[in-house]
């Protein structure tokens, strides 16, 4: 469908009606605008591709058969009655690209021109925010909307495309994604290089001195002035005897006062890997909890309110009444001399320049003033979010630097240490160097004797790449322009999920299915999986938006060498066997090995020994939450139509049963379980049909 009608909505005599995305924004903002205001929720996108095909007119130039979303065919028709009745009508979806083809696909449906005054955006969820926006209303930007349907019918296409060719050729159940296998290449090959990497052996030789009540530590660096490398145990008694048999003078001392700046405030990126290396959240959970404080919270005494601005930016810029609030409050918090006049800048083109960097909505709520009306992680994420945005508007850290060079013959050896002077942005935002950085020796002369307390050498050996943690995919992806923040959270999550990829603690290792598809991928679909070419597509949706590209040739410029590459494999490639995973137990039938397989519904467990043996079991996944009937575990488990669900181990005796996943927390109101609930963003919901609670 090419674009929605562009006859204007004939105004009603009723109220003015808003349009947001959840049920929990649509009452924050109600809120503040008032009785003249309705405000209701679309709870994410209205129409879509359809599931059951592929829902692209490949020989009509691309053009996306577009439907309502199934099971909202009743909120469509409540959208379209309060529409009616309306004076007005304001598209309030979320100010980036999925948000503008909400809009988009809403105005379709309600028969507004999207050339008309229709649509508000927000940074952040205030009261005085939504009434500016409310005065500020503009028509729907296409730059943005075509640039979303343009990556949503790519994705479509690559998906729906090499699903089926994956199912034919490996097994059923596998999928397909651009972003998704670029993103797998690089876990891939960095599990390469830790394979193919050859240890080296080598001795760090140190010399531990004492003076008055100090005792430092100066490491072997340089012989004869030059780097030197200690490659073997026989090397290290050498030097160790030729230094014991020498004398240790300090032959030069260096003095440096240096500044540490404060860190930028997050983007959504660093907000993910922030929050991972730091509080152990992987990214869906950062996302699922900054859309909760974003959309507004609780609070004692205040009422519902949204605590930080919008969470999907690329952006670092901060505006100048954000800027001036920092200052007031860290002049009155901290004193005048801890206020900078820091201006951030974004490292690559302002793609969303529009959107602000992610910081509190108002700086004066310390996280400690509220923690009472936060929940543990909520709390977590927003000291996290608010003393990162506090110490980018502080002064820098002052240190006194100071670098030792003691010699002994022909070796020289350095001690370097620190002493602060003064704690600028690190009295509210620690840093993990911390530690290391407030270590000053003490006090020294040049020409002076030092007599060591001990000489030692300690074998080590070169070691391999480390493999990717979600924190750190994050990053590698951010850097080499792989996809949106916004669309790292579900990567790692389906990679997990399809079985390309299993968790090892926090690191992420491929699979053997893993790496046969990669390595199919990388045969015979090469620009897919390259990093270059993936952020090339980016730059060039990025185009659509800035320039106004004309999205369906980006597509079928795309899309010509990419079906030829289909055609290709399908003749290449044959049917691949991907060996079945022991699991350690045993067949009690039989006797034989029990393996992993795969099935039309998922993995389960089954005898090595089939088709002589058919001994099969269910994989048994605890969800670490007890049933509130009966106290046993509830489990994951499916259905015969492989719908997932959660029932009690005591099954049949306990008939518990939840088609979302239970959580282990009670709903405040009515007591029933809490269970997680998928939109736009994630959230949590009562289990009690009854009840209405959501968080």
């Amino acid at each position: 469908m090419a674009a929605p009608k562009t006859t204007e909505k004939k105004a009603g005599s009723g109220k003015i009606l808003v349009i947001v995305e959840s049920p929990s924004k649509a009452k924050t903002i109600g809120k503040y605008l008032g009785g003249h205001y309705k405000v209701i929720a679309s709870v994410g996108h209205v129409r879509d591709l359809p599931k059951s095909k592929l829902g692209i007119d490949v020989d009509n130039n691309f053009e996306p058969q577009y439907i309502p979303i199934r099971g909202k065919g009743s909120l469509i028709k409540e959208l379209k009655k309060e529409a009616s009745k309306a004076s007005k009508v304001y598209l309030a979806t979320d100010p980036d690209r999925e948000g503008e083809a909400i809009s988009w696909h809403l105005a379709f449906l309600l028969g507004i021109d999207p050339a008309s005054p229709c649509r508000i955006e927000f940074n952040e969820i205030t009261k005085d925010t939504i009434k500016e926006a409310i005065k500020h209303p503009r028509a729907i930007d296409l730059g943005l909307v075509d640039a979303q349907q343009a990556r949503r019918v790519l994705d479509r296409l690559v998906g729906y495309k090499i699903s089926p060719l994956l199912w034919r050729k490996i097994r059923r159940g596998l999928s397909a994604g651009r972003v998704q296998f670029a993103s797998l290449k690089l876990i891939c090959d960095r599990e390469r290089e830790i394979q193919a990497f050859d240890p080296k052996e080598y001795w760090n030789i140190s010399a531990v001195f004492k003076k008055g009540k100090s005792e430092f530590q100066a490491k072997l660096n340089d012989y004869k002035g030059s780097k030197i490398t200690v490659e073997n145990k026989e090397q290290n008694d050498k030097i160790i005897s030729d230094l014991k048999a020498g004398t240790f003078k300090v032959t030069d001392i260096k003095e440096k006062e240096r500044t540490i700046k404060p860190l930028p405030p997050f983007t959504t990126s660093s907000l993910q890997q922030e929050a991972g290396n730091r509080l152990n959240f992987n990214a869906r959970k950062t996302m699922m909890i900054a859309q909760q404080l974003y959309e507004g919270v609780e609070i004692a005494g205040v009422g519902t309110t949204g605590l930080i601005t919008y969470l999907r930016t690329d952006s670092v810029r901060v505006s100048d009444l954000a800027r001036s609030a920092a200052k007031t409050y860290i002049e009155g918090k901290y004193g005048n001399e801890y206020a900078g006049n820091n201006v951030y800048s974004n490292k690559k083109k302002d793609i969303q320049d529009a959107h602000e960097a992610i910081r509190p909505a108002d700086v004066t709520l310390h996280p400690n003033d509220i923690k009472g009306s936060l929940s543990s992680d909520q709390f977590k994420l927003y000291q996290l979010i608010w003393s990162r945005f506090v110490a980018s508007q502080m002064t820098p850290a002052q240190y006194n630097g100071m670098q030792v060079t003691i010699e002994n013959g022909d070796y020289g050896f350095r001690a370097t240490g620190s002493e602060m002077l003064f704690d600028g942005f690190r009295k509210v935002y620690k840093t993990t160097t911390e530690g290391e950085e407030d270590k000053m020796l003490p006090a020294l002369e040049k020409g002076e004797v030092l007599n060591p307390e001990e000489i030692k050498g300690e074998q080590a050996f070169t070691q391999p790449p480390a493999r990717y943690t979600e924190s750190s995919l994050v990053k590698e992806l951010e850097e080499k322009n792989i996809g949106r923040p916004s669309t790292y959270a579900p990567i790692v999550s389906t990679l997990s999920e399809r079985r390309y990829v299993a968790r090892e603690k926090r690191s992420l290792k491929p699979t053997e299915l893993g790496f046969v598809v990669d390595e199919l991928m990388e045969e015979y679909f090469t620009d897919i999986v390259d990093a270059g070419f993936t952020a090339s597509m980016e730059d060039k949706l990025d185009d659509i938006e800035i320039k106004k590209q004309e999205w369906k040739k980006v597509v079928g410029d795309f899309y010509g060498p990419f079906e030829k590459e289909l055609v290709k494999a399908d003749e290449a490639i044959e049917k691949v066997t991907v060996a079945d995973v022991p699991t350690g137990e045993t067949c009690e039938i039989c006797g034989k090995p029990m393996v992993k397989k795969m099935g039309r519904f998922g993995e389960f467990i089954a005898c090595s020994g089939y088709p002589e043996c058919k001994n099969t079991k269910a994989i048994v996944e605890t969800t670490g939450v007890k049933c509130p009937n009966c106290g046993k575990d509830l489990l994951a488990r499916r259905s015969k139509k492989g719908r997932l669900f959660y029932g009690c181990s005591g099954y049949p005796a306990c008939t518990t049963v939840f088609w979302n996943k239970p959580v282990d927390k009670a709903c405040p109101k009515c007591g029933s379980l809490l269970v997680e609930k998928k939109s736009k963003g994630f959230s949590l919901a009562c289990s009690n049909q009854e009840c209405d609670y959501k968080e």
